[in-house]
């Protein structure tokens, strides 16, 4: 019963929200489509203002990923942490996960693929997916939206706090299915 709930409410979501936004504008008095238009050209600008981060975030995870620098990063790291419970495979997520959601994404299939959902691999490498962030990713087009050129202690607190997603990942997968 309540599976059913959630479907209808999940197939209905977004065209209720498609039709109730033009509708509560127009009960409010706006020239709907003029204020939709308006939005979409800002957003427009902002694409083309964050275009340069993007692409220079872009090069260096491709740096990272394709000059092996990863690979023997998790090689100096895994001693460390195989004391934790974390096995090296998931290492190399865990270093992706903030530069890259697709590359962080590549790297799970390949886990998943490889280890199977149902190992222990692949429920760390789900739950450390799920517990991070993008965080240069988001930080570069925020920021770059916003022309914003000192992070001051965003970068700081951001990898810690994935840090904190990765160790809670570790943590997590070996309490419960330890």
């Amino acid at each position: 019963m309540f599976e059913t709930i959630l479907n209808v409410i999940s197939a209905l979501a977004i065209p209720l929200i498609i039709v109730l936004i033009p509708l509560y504008g127009y009960r409010k008095g706006l020239k709907v489509y003029e204020v939709f238009t308006v939005g979409a050209k800002e957003g427009f600008d902002v694409a083309l203002r964050i275009i340069p981060y993007l692409v220079a975030i872009f090069a260096a995870i491709s740096i990272f990923r394709t000059s092996g620098a990863m690979q023997v990063l998790s090689w100096i790291m895994s001693p460390l942490t195989s004391l934790i419970g974390m096995p090296g495979d998931v290492l190399p997520l865990a270093f992706m996960r903030p530069l890259s959601g697709s590359g962080a994404l590549g790297i799970l299939s390949e886990l998943v693929k490889t280890h199977g959902p149902d190992s222990t691999i692949g429920r760390m490498a789900s739950i450390m997916m799920g517990s991070t962030e993008t965080t240069f990713y988001v930080l570069a087009v925020y920021f770059g939206s916003v022309s914003v050129t000192n992070s001051r202690h965003a970068v700081p607190a951001a990898l810690t706090a994935d840090l904190a997603g990765i160790i809670s990942a570790v943590v997590l997968t070996n309490v419960i299915f330890g």
